[in-house]
């Protein structure tokens, strides 16, 4: 596979990992022992960054289009991303809100198609 989809499946930011990551294919097999049996470089990354977007959004608990709503558009290290913690711009609490209300409407639709689900499979028994 191509480094970029090896790096997403890694959860590393792709341009922060070795020229001979970055250069070469990286079989199944090689990804598979780098998920299982890290080296340092990896660890490394996944401990301080820089982290890609969508581990950073997950880290802050926002959206990737939060991010970028709140002008965040490059990777960010561990340390950026827990100054901005701290710091709780207004964007960041707004996004991390709108969060809250997407998955607690995503958990609504879906305990409702549950008893949909639910009430057709008792009516045809």
């Amino acid at each position: 596979m191509k480094p970029a989809t090896a790096a997403k499946k890694l959860g590393v930011y792709l341009p922060a990992t070795p020229a001979s990551f970055q250069e070469g294919a990286v079989s199944r097999a090689e990804l598979n022992e780098l998920q299982a049996d890290p080296p340092q470089w990896l660890r490394e990354l996944r401990l301080n960054g820089p982290h890609p977007r969508p581990v950073v959004a997950s880290k802050l608990g926002v959206s990737i289009a939060g991010l970028a709503r709140g002008g965040v558009t490059e990777a960010l290290t561990t340390e950026q991303i827990e100054a901005l913690k701290q710091e709780r711009p207004e964007w960041l609490l707004k996004e991390q809100a709108t969060q809250v209300e997407v998955r607690k409407e995503a958990a609504r639709i879906k305990n409702l198609k549950q008893q949909k689900d639910a009430a057709k499979d008792s009516s045809q028994s």
